[in-house]
């Protein structure tokens, strides 16, 4: 009876091995197909992805707003100028749109903040003394090269970032900002995430030389939007571009590929961090023909320029109470009919 007994347990005992044994094979049948995720892309897949540019984007019309309450402290106005053309240029800025966002700055709570930056190469002790402005010395070259420009937009981008405001837009000292344009333009977004708004001013790609090592270059293709009409940069962006701009990167990086500011902005931002333009006619710059521009629709643009020595008629088309002598660059006119009643404005201005 204890021989039976034993027996019966080696046969259980064997039954249970035999069993486990064919439910090890039929589990992975029963079990459901994995997904497969993606692999990890190898070094260089960026460069690849770089040469098959996309078209800019364009701005949905009517599109949803994203920031009802954005207003002027939220938006870092960054000026590039020369020591040059402080009187020039900036004398005429700061009588007509930057005096206009000072005033609509300090009607807030928050009367000692700004929106508007000077980043000029030199300083002046006469611009410093008017009410309102924010003079930037950035200690750069006044040479219009490759590198002193670089410099500026160094600073600029460090500025931008140390403000903890939720936009940076640039700008040089021949823009004229429809301020309430372009409140109304950056609203349509989220500072929150990654928006580079802007104007090509090539209609294709550039394309660049990118080094590599010391032994070889990768060729790279990337839209840019032009520096001399404006762009503008959400912070959400902005702060993801920071192992290529901040604290001096920034003029390493333009090293990298050789080219001006607004072009290493683009190439930061489309070829490294694969965001792509999104581009927008509100931008203008003296390198277009601005007297093709509506006059119906002037008011609504975002930035406006003029021509320089080269090609002084090169402005817009708009009439008013100002001759063509009077205000050679139209940015008087432009202002009296956007602010009648600033004080200097005649009585009685029409488009």
């Amino acid at each position: 009876m204890h021989l039976s007994h034993v027996c019966s347990n080696k046969t259980c005992f064997l039954l249970s091995l035999a069993l486990c044994g064919l439910l090890v094979l039929l589990i992975p049948s029963l079990q459901a197909p994995q997904r497969q995720t993606d692999l990890p892309r190898p070094a260089g897949a960026t460069r690849r992805h770089a040469a098959l540019v996309r078209p800019p984007q364009t701005r949905s019309p009517g599109s949803p707003s994203r920031d009802s309450s954005l207003d002027l402290r939220d938006v870092f106005i960054a000026v590039k100028t020369t020591r040059k053309y402080h009187k020039s240029r900036l004398q005429l800025l700061s009588q007509t749109w930057v005096s206009k966002a000072k005033e609509q700055i300090f009607r807030r709570v928050c009367t000692d903040d700004k929106c508007t930056f000077i980043f000029t190469d030199g300083e002046d002790k006469e611009l410093r003394q008017k009410a309102g402005l924010n003079i930037i010395n950035t200690n750069c070259s006044a040479a219009h090269t490759r590198q002193a420009l670089c410099c500026k937009m160094s600073v600029e981008y460090d500025k931008f970032i140390e403000s903890q405001k939720k936009w940076f837009c640039h700008v040089d000292d021949d823009n004229y900002v429809i301020l309430p344009s372009l409140l109304e333009l950056l609203a349509s977004y989220s500072h929150s995430q990654d928006v580079y708004l802007g104007r090509p001013s090539l209609d294709h790609p550039i394309e660049a030389s990118e080094r590599v090592k010391s032994d070889g270059s990768v060729s790279v293709k990337f839209w840019f939007a032009t520096g001399g009409a404006g762009f503008c940069i959400s912070r959400g962006l902005a702060l993801k571009m920071s192992p290529w701009a901040s604290l001096g990167n920034f003029i390493t990086t333009a090293e990298k590929i050789r080219l001006p500011d607004d072009c290493t902005v683009g190439y930061i931002i489309e070829a490294l961090l694969e965001v792509p333009l999104t581009h927008t006619g509100l931008f203008h710059s003296h390198l277009e023909n601005l007297q093709r521009l509506p006059t119906d629709g002037l008011l609504q643009q975002v930035t406006l320029s003029y021509g320089g020595f080269e090609n002084r008629r090169n402005v817009v088309s708009v009439g008013g109470a100002f001759s063509l002598a009077e205000d050679p660059t139209r940015f008087k006119t432009v202002h009296c009919l956007l602010y009648p009643d600033t004080e200097w404005c005649p009585d009685k201005t029409h488009p």
